[in-house]
């Protein structure tokens, strides 16, 4: 099953493609055929289309970004399009869907996150509660399309702190963890993270 990711965000590519499942030395080809899932990126056709993300919830924009690119892809691969976020209580649920875009339309993940250490300054420990969200949008070569979430609880600290992940992961501790999204390894981030868990229902779900 051939999945192409519509984004152009090369972290997000490898995320994916670390997140889809391994080939087992010593398996048959048909029983590799039936369970592997591979993910490639937008760029291996051409890129990810520019569209207007305007939809004003995940599930929206991330169907807006999937339907682009279904245009673009071979008629008989899949296309997966995600819509994630930070949601942040103290924020009413902000920056939410505008996650990408906090600093303005011209800012990039630096600005976006010193934006939020700012806004979140006076912001007692005790009330830095947020999640991160992932919405996948899965479109069939029939068309046919299914949507899976994940989401992922913990709260802010007051710096960032670590050098992994992108984003916002520098700033959020998840829940039962003293280390951030940044300063945990890979295959943590990927079985507890909000775009692990809403990966993990897209298998079940074509299994």
């Amino acid at each position: 099953m051939r999945i192409y990711l519509a984004s152009n965000n090369a972290h997000k590519a490898r995320e994916f493609e670390s997140l889809a499942p391994r080939i087992e030395s010593g398996e048959s080809a048909e029983s590799v055929e039936q369970r592997v899932i591979e993910v490639r990126s937008a760029k291996d056709i051409g890129g990810m289309p520019a569209v207007i993300e305007d939809a004003g919830s995940f599930v929206g924009n991330a169907r807006i970004k999937a339907q682009a690119l279904r245009a673009r892809a071979p008629q008989e691969s899949w296309v997966l399009a995600d819509d994630s976020g930070l949601c942040v209580d103290a924020l009413g649920g902000g920056p939410g869907v505008e996650s990408a875009y906090f600093a303005g339309p011209l800012g990039d993940a630096a600005a976006n996150l010193a934006k939020l250490v700012a806004a979140m300054r006076e912001v007692p420990d005790g009330q830095r509660g947020a999640r991160f969200v992932c919405v996948l949008v899965l479109l069939a070569p029939d068309g046919r399309e299914a949507v899976f979430e994940g989401a992922c609880a913990g709260s802010l600290l007051r710096e960032p702190r670590g050098g992994g992940g992108f984003g916002y992961d520098p700033l959020f501790i998840p829940e039962g963890f003293a280390a951030s999204f940044a300063e945990l390894p890979a295959e943590a981030k990927n079985r507890i993270g909000h775009r692990g868990r809403a990966w993990a229902a897209l298998v079940e779900g074509v299994s």
